[in-house]
């Protein structure tokens, strides 16, 4: 990495730095948004699309990544859930305007274990656990006292907070991603991107005009 003139070996800034693996240069950037950005640094606008091309995006938050994708959560009776089951192809789309940076992420998604997804259902607060429950997600509500009252019926049916159990409509998701990009914003929209592209299960990378 050239340090003195604050560019990688590709000649783009020094924050890309010469990483041939994605997911370790979006765990880095990830960190830094942490640090920087005053709200929800895990938000992301996911996109995705019915069988017939009807697109649809939604802001939403980042459970976990690693190697094998990037985790998120739903009711599967959602708009989101109904697209993804399906058309399992999804993009994802951070911003940090903290830092002016940005990276999308394209890929498919498929369902997470039940061991995985009772563990995180399990370490959120009681009232998102009855939530769950109690939202018929994306559906048509006569007024709000009808969801007040669902939760209600479900914090007398499970009036334990240690013993309410995962609804099956309720689970996770992971994105395995094929491209990842990222960005960085430059005066005189002369902004920078580095491409990754899995090919036969390998990185490549491409710079791109902006």
């Amino acid at each position: 990495m050239n340090q003195k003139s604050g560019q990688n070996s590709l000649g783009l800034d020094i924050c890309f730095e010469d990483e041939a693996n994605p997911i370790v240069l979006f765990k880095k950037w990830f960190v830094a948004a942490e640090k920087s950005e005053i709200n929800d640094p895990n938000a992301f606008s996911l996109a995705t699309s019915t069988l017939d091309g009807k697109p649809s995006s939604r802001m939403i938050l980042l459970k976990g990544f690693d190697e094998k994708g990037f985790v998120f959560y739903s009711n599967f009776g959602s708009k989101k859930g109904s697209d993804l089951k399906n058309n399992p192809n999804a993009s994802m789309c951070f911003h940090w305007k903290s830092l002016k940076r940005q990276i999308r992420i394209t890929g498919k998604v498929s369902v997470i274990d039940d061991k995985e997804a009772d563990e995180y259902y399990n370490s959120r607060p009681y009232e998102s656990r009855i939530a769950a429950w109690a939202s018929s997600q994306s559906k048509v509500m006569k007024d709000r006292n009808e969801f007040t009252k669902k939760i209600e019926e479900f914090e007398k049916k499970y009036s334990d907070k240690n013993k309410t159990p995962r609804p099956l409509h309720w689970s996770g998701w992971r994105l395995n991603p094929k491209e990842i990009e990222f960005w960085l914003q430059i005066k005189n929209r002369t902004h920078e991107r580095l491409n990754y592209r899995k090919e036969n299960n390998s990185w490549n990378q491409e710079i791109l005009y902006p």
